[in-house]
Parts: C-alpha cells; sequence; structure tokens
C-alpha cells in the first residue's frame, strides 16, 4: 500500500490524500486550500495525479477544506463513485457550486 499526502500536511487545509493497493487507485478528501493567498492559489494547481485514472473517492466530511476541489477533480476527467454519509452529500450539494465558482474566479 502506498499513501500520498497531497494536501493538509503542514497545514490544516487542502485535505487530499491519494491511496494506492491491490492496483486500485481512490483518494480520501479533495479539498480546498484556505487562509493566506499563498495557500489558496494551490486551488488553481493542477492535481498531482491523473483524475480519470482515480477508480473512486471517500469523502470523510463536508467541510470545503476536504471538499471543495470536487468540482475540479470532475471537471478534470474523473468520474467514478464518491462514497460519503448522506447528510455529507446532502451539505455538498448545496456547498459545491460556490466552491466551483470561488475556484474557477480565483478569488
Amino acid at each position: 500500500m502506498k499513501i500520498t499526502f497531497l494536501g493538509a500536511t503542514k497545514t490544516v487545509t487542502g485535505s487530499n490524500f491519494l491511496v494506492e493497493a491491490c492496483g486500485k487507485k481512490f483518494l480520501i478528501d479533495c479539498g480546498m486550500w484556505q487562509g493566506r493567498a499563498e495557500l489558496e492559489d494551490k486551488n488553481q494547481d493542477e492535481f498531482e495525479f491523473v483524475p480519470s485514472d482515480i477508480d473512486f473517492m471517500l469523502l470523510t466530511h463536508a467541510h470545503i477544506d476536504h471538499s471543495g476541489r470536487i468540482p475540479k477533480l470532475y471537471n478534470e476527467g474523473f468520474r467514478n463513485k464518491i462514497y460519503a454519509h448522506k447528510a455529507t452529500c446532502d451539505l455538498c450539494a448545496l456547498m459545491l457550486p460556490d466552491s466551483r465558482t470561488y475556484s474557477r474566479n480565483g478569488k
């Protein structure tokens, strides 16, 4: 098993972990960077993986620093399942359209 820490290291935002095991690749969270301008600029960065190569995603909860880059993930080719609690899905249905606009406008 290989785990790559792609966010939420040395800071508390941008939660994103890539797990590779048993021939599968999956993500745990895909969050936005928040706070200082240099952190928020990372929201525009390319992913360090090919989104279409990801087999599935586990979303731990709806906070934007855990879910906010999901629209970017889809825009770049991810089309597989995201596993999350129903309450998390309900909240993300309200929150993610705003994160997409935020990310796209670079605010």
